[in-house]
């Protein structure tokens, strides 16, 4: 009878534990999880901010990683047949605006080094050529400008005064400004918050910790010089 009852309360744990486990997946599943969102590659970052230090006050890092996320998924090897590398420029506009950004004495498309950097001063001239097209007054009407001058070339925003009536162009400044750009917004944000705690965790296991006071002697019967009467004592 004994051995009949503890099985039931065997069996009746194992079903409630069956139970708590199904509850527990359901819940995972259900519970709404934060979304996947595109990060800069711990490789290029130093570069990009960096480039986003040294330009004008509209780019940001955010900006500049969508950007160029666009233009070639991070592959510094990319190649359009008319535009090449990580920030895809076009021989000719690399002949004016490439410069070496790593210090090895050449600038070369193919080195993210290089073309991050040229890619930035490269966006800053085009935000000043904008200036005299209609709609450029805030910082997204510049910025849209930009981005399609980037895309486009300057000469076609100039000529339309405004974003050219080309397809290519029209949907690739609504990717980086509509899509990309907010991930990146709050995948930087992340970022930064989790650098905010790594760096207070640093700080709290590197600070000295206080010396501790020695404890005052609790015997009644010690000695004004600080000696202690078992020292003295006699047997």
């Amino acid at each position: 009878m004994l051995t009949r009852a503890a099985g039931m309360a065997a069996a009746f744990v194992a079903g409630l534990a069956l139970v708590v486990a199904a509850v527990l997946v359901v819940r995972h599943l259900t519970e709404p999880s934060e979304p996947e969102l595109p990060v800069i590659p711990d490789t290029r970052r130093p570069v990009l901010e960096a480039a986003v230090r040294g330009a004008c006050s509209p780019l940001s890092v955010p900006l500049l990683a969508a950007q160029i996320d666009a233009e070639s998924g991070w592959r510094p090897d990319a190649d359009s047949g008319h535009a090449q590398g990580i920030s895809q420029f076009s021989p000719v506009t690399w002949k004016e605006w490439g410069k070496d950004g790593n210090g090895d004495g050449k600038a070369d498309v193919w080195e993210p080094r290089d073309a991050i950097p040229s890619q930035a001063r490269y966006m800053c001239h085009l935000y000043d050529v904008v200036k005299a097209v209609p709609g450029s007054g805030t910082r997204l009407g510049s910025t849209r400008l930009a981005l399609a001058a980037y895309n486009a070339g300057p000469n076609a925003v100039l000529r339309a005064r405004g974003i050219p009536k080309i397809l290519e162009t029209q949907e690739y400044v609504d990717k980086i400004l509509t899509d990309l750009l907010p991930k990146y917004e709050e995948s930087e944000e992340r970022y930064q918050r989790s650098e905010a705690k790594h760096r207070r965790t640093d700080r709290a296991s590197a600070a000295p910790s206080a010396p501790s006071s020695p404890s005052p002697s609790t015997d009644p019967s010690a000695t004004a010089s600080g000696v202690s009467p078992s020292a003295t004592r006699q047997p």
